[in-house]
């Protein structure tokens, strides 16, 4: 927009408006600006996506590596059991599949023993007129350790000083004084389950304690496949290769059935997630390189190849194949199936009965030993594209990030300049401004001097609409 003053205005005294007059003159230099901050903010929506994309990315290969790992979820092993509250297992990779058949005719129990009650824990328990005397405690059974407790007056004569000694000993038992009713009692509690933690008194002397008989202490007992088997504790391992057994109650009546095999549900649930991932990031890309029928353009992200060449790669292994392995040759063999976007649909079905049918084969699609499976086949890909320099996303955020800072750098520099030269025109202009506005009164006195000179007054003095001067409008 051209800029124009109406010259009798300006001779009035009226001036210019300053400000419009260097806003004006500088809007031609600013025209680059507003087109770099656009590209701004283009890169940053761009930036955004593509963060977005290599999170994803990133998670995929996750997926991947789990299932090319030869101890992950395809190579799991699970053992059910047909009475959990009686028995539940676990199993490693290393466990055989079968069914086994198991009593559980008793519990590993702790070792306890009570004393008859005394009047309080504060009143000793000495013989009367005895200032010493001596208990004797075996841990373990009648090869167990034998610990001597010497009692002394005014130490350790009383329940409670007698338990907080024992509980400081660390021979694997806990003392507790146990009130009720009757009185006051001593209670000694092994830490330990089975034959390790039973416990008796071999001696006692010198004192008015009477330790009732010993409880506990036992071995668990069962049968696994009717041979007759005992644990110290609860938690079973070696019975059965690669299965640790959890004894939870006794039931001896009752046979509980274990089978151990494949874990269909780790496998499928590494599946799903495999899926989901892959989906997630074939989306995305989708998104990107779909015209939008409204205005016929793509994602801000449609016309970057980079990621078309991603898209591609990826589209490859997904339909990657291997031959022979009993049919199981591609995702499809298995229930997986590629949709025409691209992304990928299970047939859980078909995928639980595949695996359930033949877990080897299943595996030995994912993975093998000379790694040519779709997981290894996926992985390796995927290490490529996802390196953290010369991966395809992460060579697209560097870029993004090198143009945003060298269009920083770009508008930083242009503010720069047009504030310096704002600054010089603003001076510039306002002192053109001051000359305008003092015109008329320079006027009036230039034509009294002349008059002077000649003798004679002006008839008609020089009439100003502006009497008192100010920045002035720009006209035109």
């Amino acid at each position: 927009m051209g800029i124009s003053f109406n010259a009798a205005a300006l001779l009035n005294g009226n001036g210019i408006d300053v400000k419009s007059v260097v806003n004006a003159i500088l809007s031609r230099e600013t025209g680059p600006l507003t087109a770099w901050q656009n590209q701004q903010t283009d890169l940053s929506t761009q930036a955004g996506l593509l963060n977005g994309l290599n999170n994803n990315l990133t998670n995929l290969a996750a997926t991947i590596i789990s299932l090319a790992n030869p101890t992950g979820p395809l190579t799991s092993q699970s053992a059910s059991s047909s009475q959990p509250g009686i028995l539940t297992a676990s199993a490693d990779t290393t466990a055989t599949a079968g069914t086994h058949q198991i009593v559980v005719s008793n519990l590993a129990t702790i070792g306890t023993i009570y004393t008859n009650p005394v009047a309080d824990g504060n009143t000793s328990f000495l013989t009367a007129g005895a200032t010493t005397g001596d208990i004797k405690l075996q841990v373990g059974g009648v090869s167990g350790a034998t610990h001597d407790i010497v009692i002394t007056q005014g130490s350790n004569d009383t329940l409670n000083t007698l338990a907080k000694y024992i509980n400081t000993q660390k021979w694997g038992v806990t003392a507790s004084v146990v009130t009720d009713a009757g009185g006051a009692r001593l209670a000694l509690y092994s830490q330990s389950t089975g034959t390790p933690g039973a416990l008796a008194i071999t001696n006692n002397t010198a004192t008015r304690l009477v330790f009732n008989t010993p409880v506990g202490g036992t071995n668990a007992s069962f049968t696994l496949d009717g041979i007759l088997l005992s644990s110290a504790t609860n938690t079973v391992t070696g019975a059965i290769s690669g299965v640790t057994l959890n004894l939870a109650s006794a039931a001896p009546l009752t046979t509980v059935q274990l089978t151990v095999g494949p874990d269909t549900a780790a496998a499928t649930a590494a599946i799903n997630s495999f899926v989901s991932a892959y989906n997630a990031v074939i989306g995305s890309l989708n998104t990107q390189f779909t015209v939008d029928p409204t205005t016929n353009t793509e994602g801000p992200l449609g016309g970057d190849s980079a990621l078309r060449s991603l898209q591609a790669s990826l589209l490859n292994d997904a339909t990657y194949s291997i031959t022979g392995n009993s049919g199981l040759v591609n995702l499809a063999s298995l229930g997986i199936n590629l949709n025409n976007d691209g992304t990928l649909t299970i047939d859980n079905t078909q995928l639980n009965n595949t695996f359930t049918a033949n877990p080897a084969a299943f595996q030995n699609f994912f993975q093998n030993a000379s790694a040519t499976g779709f997981a290894n086949n996926f992985s390796s890909d995927l290490t490529n594209l996802t390196d953290p320099v010369q991966g395809i996303v992460n060579l697209d955020i560097a870029g993004n990030k090198t143009q945003q800072q060298a269009l920083t750098t770009q508008i930083a520099n242009l503010q720069d300049r047009l504030a310096t030269q704002k600054a010089a025109l603003t001076l510039q202009y306002a002192q053109v401004n001051a000359t305008l506005e003092a015109y008329p009164s320079l006027l009036q006195e230039v034509t009294a001097e002349i008059g002077a000179l000649n003798g004679s007054t002006l008839s008609t003095p020089f009439n100003s609409s502006n009497s008192t001067p100010t920045t002035g409008t720009a006209t035109g």
